[in-house]
């Protein structure tokens, strides 16, 4: 079975997916870490160098060399279920999971968060605040097709159970 974990940036998506994936014994790919691996350069440099539509169109090309994995959870980048038929071929390819924060619970693990983040960084808090409100709003209406929405704020042992027992009764 191929899991994919959808979500904002900062929702908990890698973190989740490894060790739902070693608790599962599947394998596990975070799109983005596999894109950069692939193109040898972070998402942000490919960004400037050649704009969001070629990262769009070489980032489908990754997902689509993924989906005839098996026993797999891969993390998609946060944009990755919208654009083209990306999230139609990931729920036929598979069962998808969101994990679902709100916008206050996403600012607050963005602007305390170690891992750089491009699309935020340098931003104010109420510049964060901004942007993410508006990129939810408009990626929300993707992310809520998911065959399972998991509040993120549980926790990570909560939502790894909350998903196992879920796929214990699919």
């Amino acid at each position: 079975m191929l899991l994919f974990l959808l979500g904002f940036m900062g929702s908990g998506k890698t973190t989740i997916g490894k060790k739902l994936a070693n608790i599962l014994h599947y394998a596990f790919i975070d799109l983005d870490a596999a894109f950069e691996q692939r193109h040898s350069i972070s998402i942000s440099d490919y960004f400037q160098r050649y704009g969001e539509a070629q990262f769009r169109n070489e980032e489908q090309q990754l997902l689509h060399s993924t989906l005839h994995l098996q026993d797999t959870i891969i993390s998609l980048g946060g944009g990755t279920p919208c654009h083209f038929d990306n999230l139609q071929q990931i729920k036929q390819a598979g069962f998808t999971i969101y994990l679902k924060l709100s916008t206050t619970s996403l600012v607050q693990r963005l602007a305390n968060s170690p891992t750089p983040r491009p699309l935020v960084a340098g931003k104010s808090l109420p510049e964060l605040q901004a942007y993410v409100e508006t990129t939810l709003q408009q990626r929300e209406p993707y992310y809520q097709q998911a065959d399972l929405i998991v509040k993120g704020e549980l926790g990570r042992k909560q939502i790894i159970q909350t998903i196992i027992n879920h796929l214990a009764h699919a």
